[in-house]
This record gives C-alpha cells, sequence and structure tokens, in this order.
C-alpha cells in the first residue's frame, strides 16, 4: 500500500447482521474495499448496472455513484438502499447485506495467461482457453469470473466454464466468448487473437456460486454464453457427486445458440439427478425445432407453479435474470434463494453514468 493511501482517512463498515467489518478507504468504494479485505458482500457487474450489490444502508453517510435507475430506483435509494459498488463512505457506515462469509473469499490476483486455444463452438461462440502459471494455484468458486486488463486499461468481464478442481491436471481456464460486433475486445478474440498470445487478467471476482450447505433442489437458468457458469457448476456437482435434484433450463433464439448441447446432454447421462430443459424462442422453419419454446424463464413456470422450496441459479442477459426474479419470487421462491450472474454489455454499463446524470 502507497504511503499516501496508509495516510489518507478511512471509515469502519460494519456489515449486519453478521457482524463483520471492514474499513473502506476515503473515496474508495464500499464494494472494493470489501473485495480487497476478503469480505463476500454480493455483487455481479461492479459498474452499478445490475443491482446484484444493492443493501440497506442502516447508519451514516455515503454518496452513490453512477448507476442505472434499474439497478438503483430513485424510490429504493430514498428509502435507504444503496449500491456498494459505487457507494463512497463519508463516516463509519453500517449496511445491512446477506451472504457475508470470509470463508467464500478467495485471493484476488493479477496473472499472466497465455492462450492455449481457440475454438468456435458456434458461428458467434467462441471457446477460449487460457493456460495459467502453474507455480500459482489459481483458486476460485466455480461460477465466478475473471477480468481481462486491456492496455488502454479498460477491462472485460468472462465467467469460467471450467470447475475448479480441473486446475490440478491443467492449469487454466475455458471462457464462452460471444462475438460483438464492433467490440474492442471480441473483435480482436474473433479476429487476430491467436495460440500463445499473452494477456493478463485478474480474479476471481462474483458471488455466483453454488451454495453447498443447502439440500434444496436447483433450477439453473441460462440465456446464451451465461451457460458458461452454469457449466462449471454442473462439473462442480459432478465432482463433488452431489446429489440435489437441479433442472437445467437452457435458452436460445435458434438452436445454434445451445452450442454445448451434446455436452449437457452427456451430462445428463452421467448424472442421474441432472434434468435438461432447452428452450428456443425463435427457431425458424429449416430449424426442424420440436422441443420447448418461446422465453426460456417462462419454461420454468409453465414446469413449477410453486418455487417456495427451491434454489434458482439464474445467469445471462439482464433481462432474462430481471424477468426471472420477479416471476419467480411472484411464484413463491425467497429473494434469498435467487442467485444470479447478468452479462452486462460495455454499452449498458455505458448507460449507468447517463442514468445517474438524468
Amino acid at each position: 500500500m502507497s504511503e499516501n493511501v496508509s495516510q489518507s482517512m478511512s471509515y469502519s463498515v460494519t456489515v449486519q447482521p453478521s457482524g463483520r467489518a471492514f474499513t473502506a478507504n476515503e473515496g474508495e468504494a464500499l464494494l472494493a474495499a470489501a473485495i480487497r479485505q476478503g469480505i463476500g458482500l454480493p455483487y455481479g457487474c461492479k459498474d452499478g448496472a445490475c443491482g446484484s450489490c444493492k443493501c440497506k444502508k442502516l447508519e451514516g453517510t455515503v454518496s452513490q455513484g453512477a448507476h442505472q435507475l434499474k439497478a438503483l430506483s430513485l424510490e429504493e435509494a430514498a428509502n435507504g438502499f444503496i449500491l456498494t459498488c459505487g457507494a463512497v463512505a463519508h463516516s463509519d457506515v453500517v449496511i445491512e447485506s446477506r451472504q457475508v462469509t470470509d470463508e467464500s473469499a478467495f485471493p484476488v490476483k493479477k496473472m499472466p495467461t497465455r492462450v492455449s486455444s481457440l475454438v468456435k463452438a458456434s458461428h458467434d461462440v467462441m471457446v477460449l482457453r487460457l493456460q495459467l502459471p502453474a507455480s500459482d494455484v489459481f483458486k476460485y468458486h466455480a461460477g465466478q469470473y475473471v477480468e481481462f486488463l486491456l492496455r488502454d486499461g479498460d477491462r472485460r468481464a468472462y465467467s469460467m466454464g471450467n470447475a475448479p478442481h480441473t486446475q490440478a491436471d491443467n492449469p487454466g481456464v475455458e471462457l464462452h466468448i460471444r462475438h460483438m460486433p464492433g467490440g474492442k475486445f471480441t473483435e480482436h478474440v474473433f479476429g487476430p487473437m491467436k495460440e500463445k498470445e499473452i494477456l493478463r487478467v485478474e480474479g476471481p471476482f462474483g458471488s455466483f456460486y453454488l451454495r453447498e450447505d443447502s439440500t434444496k433442489p436447483m433450477v439453473l437458468l441460462a440465456s446464451g454464453t451465461g451457460f458458461a457458469p452454469i457449466k462449471a457448476i454442473i462439473e462442480h456437482m459432478q465432482f463433488k457427486g452431489s446429489t440435489r435434484p437441479a433442472v437445467l433450463y437452457w435458452g436460445g433464439r435458434r438452436p445454434a445458440d445451445l452450442y454445448m448441447n451434446d455436452w449437457v446432454q452427456a451430462k445428463v447421462a452421467e448424472m442421474p439427478n441432472l434434468r435438461y430443459v432447452p428452450v428456443i424462442s425463435d427457431a425458424l422453419p429449416e430449424d426442424a425445432w420440436t422441443g420447448r419454446t418461446g422465453f426460456v424463464h417462462k419454461a420454468v413456470l409453465e414446469d413449477f407453479s410453486d418455487l417456495s422450496g427451491h434454489q434458482v441459479y439464474a445467469c445471462g442477459a439482464p433481462i432474462v435474470v430481471d424477468s426471472a426474479q420477479t416471476a419467480y419470487t411472484a411464484a413463491g421462491l425467497p429473494v434469498e434463494e435467487f442467485f444470479a450472474d447478468s452479462f452486462v454489455t460495455e454499452k449498458e454499463k455505458a448507460e449507468a453514468t447517463v442514468a445517474a446524470a438524468a
């Protein structure tokens, strides 16, 4: 820590009901301070766009940074809610937040990585495999993500698509990257990127991972490349010998969007407690699709009218995750049993500033 930072003012942040406490430096976002000190607050995008880090401020004074109104509405802010990813303390603070466990937080590291393989899984999805330094074991929870550190200071976040235990034999992470036309990073991935290229990543980040202290049956909901962290969770469940019932609902516009359908079918054959429901929203006649159709989050409700006894793990486009949370809580799902990771695009993150300034 630099001399300037160490001499700056800091504030105590206490998290209820756990009673855990940490310090936030002057000008430092509460979430950044929590991550730095290994406190496992819930969060997703870290950019004020997803709302995963929303919590109630019980005491103290904070200023709230740029954010989207769908992540934190004016009414919620007036009622004392904050987003820890952008909230900066100006006094000692007490907040109310769930999922705070020191044990859940692995050290965040910056590492050089080498591209070991690039495999196109569909016309617009690349499975990128990164080799990690063998000398330094990378620990993470299935479901978490890493961020690429680009040369201009920008970052791009992608979830690990392989479970942590795979590090033992082959240190590396698998990432599922969808091509975003004009995207600074994905244009490179789908263009000049070659094997052996060196990239820098930082992680792990995110509070989206399997809660293994529960025996409740699970609904795993994925849209598009939101399948990546769900895949890691399924691998982890199989490795741990989990017997919890789980059903995966994976949605795409057309069948090709379910780019690892064969992998899922193979896992279903190996795991007696896993079921799979693929859902397509915009099939064309030439697809000859005979399976479930419509919006993937609605398919769950067609099969489960009462979700009060379940856990849900949802990942993918924000509209899918947000719609699922609203609909599932209305169907009895306890708020604390909905775990999500919204794949927020850079455009959506940029809109956060506009919303805050409006």
